[in-house]
């Protein structure tokens, strides 16, 4: 299992035990963490699933790719370090990742 934290808007941690194959944003909504809407339920068609990807596991991540990018265009708060949690796949490489929850979605 891959450990994974999220931190949500008023700095409440989230410490889950994620599957690998599954996805960042379907961990968060398993285990109800707040701020993480999933509206499309991860079929990329919304932005509501918006996180910051913590500095240090950025080159991890990796970057979005245009579908992505075209979606985070109606996220509120874009960053550099902006990504939708449900096309981040979970995988050993990500044990003890860490993602901030935007103060709101879309």
């Amino acid at each position: 299992m891959t450990k994974i934290s999220y931190i949500a808007f008023d700095g409440t941690r989230f410490d889950v035990e994620a599957e690998n194959g599954s996805t960042v944003m379907e961990n968060a909504i398993r285990h109800a963490v707040p701020g993480i809407e999933a509206e499309c339920g991860g079929a990329c068609a919304c932005a509501t699933c918006h996180v910051y990807v913590d500095e240090a596991w950025t080159d991890v991540v990796g970057e979005p790719e245009a579908m992505e990018e075209d979606m985070l265009d109606f996220a509120f708060d874009v960053r550099p370090t902006s990504r939708l949690s449900c096309q981040i796949k979970v995988s050993d490489e990500l044990d003890g990742l860490v993602v901030q929850v935007p103060e709101r979605q879309g």
